[in-house]
């Protein structure tokens, strides 16, 4: 089973250790930080009917920009980092990048 993106931390340990096979060394942060993204910005194109608006990092925020570059939406950690999120409570943050997907794509 090759993990694309990781749901769960047992997930990301499978995901760290299929990279290490092909000669990639990613920590544990990287593979998370990775996964939220391609988490928020999964529900943003399905909530959107298409790849519309890009999801991107800014510090510990994820940031969304529309076709033409201007920034529509910023979402926020609920803790000290989306990260730190995802290590305490991947199913509780996937639903909070959900509803925030649901947001930035309705805010315009």
């Amino acid at each position: 089973m090759f993990i694309q993106i990781p749901t769960d931390m047992d997930e990301v340990a499978m995901r760290q250790l299929q990279l290490k096979k092909m000669g990639d060394d990613r920590s544990e942060d990287a593979i998370i930080q990775q996964a939220v993204l391609d988490t928020f910005q999964a529900f943003l194109d399905q909530i959107e009917d298409g790849h519309y608006d890009t999801a991107s990092w800014q510090g510990n925020n994820l940031i969304v920009t529309d076709i033409l570059g201007h920034q529509t939406a910023t979402v926020k950690p609920q803790g000290q980092s989306l990260i730190e999120d995802f290590r305490q409570s991947a199913d509780q943050t996937q639903q909070y990048l959900q509803d925030q997907a649901i947001e930035a794509a309705g805010s315009r």
